[in-house]
This record gives structure tokens, sequence and C-alpha cells, in this order.
């Protein structure tokens, strides 16, 4: 969330930073102006009428003396109109400032000034690509087609269960998943230095709220019922574990000296995406579930973008050591996401395809997120608390992960290859044969 004061003092600028991402952007700030016109009125009148009351009430006390019980009759009614008054002019201005919130939370992050200009996915540049591009003989099938063959993926047996955008692992496909997510967390935490973390997968609509998913994105999530629909006490499955491990330090004032702090958690990762029917409809590009391995940090703001730059290092290193032809794209101001200041993408090599798709997104939220959960740091012993930077980015997500391998390391006899990582957690070089089933 941005910052009220500072958006209310310096709305032509916030204005113009909104606009790089869309007019439509900047356009939610209108009545925000105004909105912060009248609270600082209604602040100065309750102020004005603070005063007044307390001069009312210290004048009481030379009344008692006097005896004059006519006065001290007079005074009681005018305290007594003030205190209304003031009740009033405090029940309008948490209104306003209710308002003004509510506002607010709908508003995205401004762009950092080193963001790209542009306005959507296609203006955004390469920054590296990694790899070559495997060649084939032969010509390169899709993952469902090879995980289908292979016995490994059923998708039909998913729908009977689950209805669309759900798959089935069997045999060699199942462990190659649990394979992934074990050489994910063991790289991440024995070199990269994260500390794993293993979260709920259920939320309060706070921690929800505290990351930018809520109110933004309501119809992307899926919310558990109790006997009320409208419970606001009801749970919802997380959209990533971004969600409860930066909020495992909402509330909370962090000291310097533990900062910057690294956390990697794997968690299933529940999404309606609600807005994209008819993308990516086959296959596991697009799932409601799916796994995925999130890194987490928090810094102080002066480190933030080379905390970005360290993070996403530790997400291409897994790509890296999987062999997999990648490359990165910086998001441009239009293309970022929601809470986001500054973005990479990594997008791996689908030679189904002959495109590129999106395995990992890093980001830095700048304060953003920090201010909407209540995170914050000491810079040194005994100074005012200050709200950190937190950063994020899928380290990676498992299922894009999984079809990569598929698709880069197929074979003509129908066979995928093992990536060397991973063959000590398969117990293979190479997945062949049908799966039971």
């Amino acid at each position: 969330m941005l910052d009220a004061r500072y958006v209310a003092d310096n709305l032509d600028e916030v204005r113009r930073m909104l606009t790089r991402r869309s007019p439509g952007a900047a356009s939610l700030l209108d009545g925000i102006s105004s909105l912060s016109a009248k609270r600082r009125e209604l602040i100065v009148k309750t102020g004005a009428l603070q005063a007044e009351r307390n001069a009312a009430n210290d004048g009481m006390a030379q009344l008692a003396k006097s005896g004059d019980k006519q006065q001290m009759a007079e005074r009681r009614e005018q305290l007594k109109a003030l205190s209304e008054r003031i009740k009033d002019l405090e029940s309008e201005l948490s209104a306003i400032e209710a308002e003004m919130q509510d506002r607010l939370l709908s508003i995205p992050n401004v762009p950092h000034p080193s963001a790209p200009d542009g306005d959507s996915d296609e203006q955004n540049p390469t920054v590296r690509t990694w790899g070559q591009a495997p060649q084939f003989a032969f010509e390169p099938k899709p993952h469902w087609e090879i995980g289908t063959s292979l016995g490994i993926l059923d998708l039909e047996r998913a729908a009977k269960l689950s209805g669309a955008r759900f798959s089935v692992l069997w045999g060699a496909g199942a462990r190659l998943e649990r394979a992934l997510i074990n050489f994910m967390l063991d790289l991440h935490t024995r070199e990269h230095g994260y500390t794993e973390v293993y979260p709920p997968f259920l939320v309060r609509a706070e921690a929800l709220v505290g990351t930018g998913n809520l109110p933004k994105f309501e119809d992307d999530l899926f919310k558990t019922r109790r006997s009320d629909p409208n419970d606001p006490s009801a749970l919802y499955l997380v959209p990533t574990a971004e969600v409860p491990v930066t909020n495992l330090h909402a509330d909370e004032v962090l000291e310097a000296a533990d900062l910057p702090r690294a956390y990697c958690a794997y968690t299933p990762c529940f999404r309606s995406e609600a807005g994209s029917h008819g993308r990516d409809v086959r296959g596991l590009i697009r799932q409601h579930q799916f796994d995925k391995v999130e890194l987490v940090r928090f810094a102080p703001p002066e480190t933030a973008l080379e905390q970005l730059e360290l993070l996403t290092s530790h997400a291409e290193e897994v790509l890296r050591r999987l062999g997999l032809h990648y490359r990165v794209i910086e998001h441009c101001a239009g293309d970022l996401t929601f809470s986001s200041t500054k973005s990479y993408d990594l997008e791996v090599w689908l030679p189904s395809q002959q495109a590129f798709r999106e395995i990992s997104s890093c980001s830095t939220f700048g304060d953003f997120q920090a201010r909407r959960a209540k995170i914050r740091y000491r810079p040194e012993p005994k100074a005012k608390p200050r709200l950190l930077h937190t950063l994020n980015g899928s380290g990676l997500a498992i299922g894009r992960t999984w079809l990569a391998i598929l698709e880069q390391y197929q074979q003509a006899d129908g066979s995928v290859v093992v990536p060397e990582p991973l063959r000590a957690f398969m117990g293979t070089d190479r997945i062949s044969g049908v799966a039971p089933g």
C-alpha cells in the first residue's frame, strides 16, 4: 500500500509514476486529494474543539470554588455540547480515513525509476539468455503427450476427480515432482543460505491483504466455507507460499543486525484464476493446484535492489544445474504485477511451442507489502522503527520445471533423460515404460 500522507502531499508526482503503469492506474487516485483535504479540515476542527474543551475543563475548578451553580450548570452544558460535536467530528474523520484506506488498498505499487518504460509484456527487454535450445532429429512432442505415453501423467482421471486444470502423476512422474521439491529446497538451504519454513496452507484474509492479493484478486482465490460463506473468519487456500511466509513477521519490528532474512518454503498453491479462461487449457502450464518452492527475503531499503539481483540468481541456479535453456526478462512498467515495483521473469524454453514460458517471477515490492502488513525494522538500537523492503521469487514452480524437463530431455524412443542432479533422488537416469494404472 502506498503511504497515504505521501500520496496526499505529492499527488501529481504519484499520478505521474502510476501513469507509467497505465492511465487506469493513475485514475485510481481520483478523489484521494479531496478526501485528504477533508481529513485535514476535520483534524484541525477537532483539535480546536478539543482545546476549547480542555480550557473549559480547566475553568471548572475555579467555578467550583466560586460556588456559582448557574455558571457551573452552563459550563456543563457547554462541555456536553463540545463533547458531542467532537464525537461527531471523530466519527466523520474515521469514515473519511476508512474510505481513504479502501481506496489506497486498490491502488497498485509505483514502478521503480529503473523499471523500463513500456505498456505490455511485448515490451519487456531480455536481460540475458543461458544455454542453447536442444536440437532434435524428430518433431518434439508437448509434455502432455510425453507424460501420457509414459504413463506418468493422467489428466483424464484428474478431471474425473476435480474437473479441469488438475493433474494426477503416476509412478516416476510423482517421483520426479518430489525429486524437484527436495533438490530445490536442498540447494537453497545448503548453498544459498535460506532458512526452510513449512507454513500453513490456509490463511486469514489479513495475510492476503498484507501481500496485496486482497482485495484486488478476490476472484482468483479459493475461499473455504464454514456455515456462512461470508464469515469473516473463513480461511483461504494459499495462492503461493509468499503469503504465509511474508506475513510471518506481520506486526513485528526486526533488528537491522538480523537483516537480510531469507526464507524458502515448499507449498502446494491454489489459484482459481478467474480471468484466465481459454489460456493454456492443455497440460500443466496453468493449473488450479500446483507445487512451488518460494524464496522470500526481508531487507533494509538501501540493499533491496542488490537483494533482488541475488534472489534472481538463486532461482536461475536451479535452471542452470538442471541444464534447462532459459532467458531472463525484465518487466516494463506497464507489465508489473499489482504489488511489485521492479521484477524479473525467468522463462524456460519449451520445444513444442518454440517459445519461452514463465517459470519464475522475482520481485522487490519496496515498502508496499511491509506497510500493509506492518513489518518494520530498527536501523540501530533504540532508533525509531522504519518499514523494511520485502522481496520474493519462485525458486521454482515445480510443475513448469517438470514439464520443461520432459520437453527438453525427450528422446526419439519416447523416454526422458533425467538431469544429473535429480538422479540420486529418482534412483534412475531415465524415465521410460508405462506406469501402473
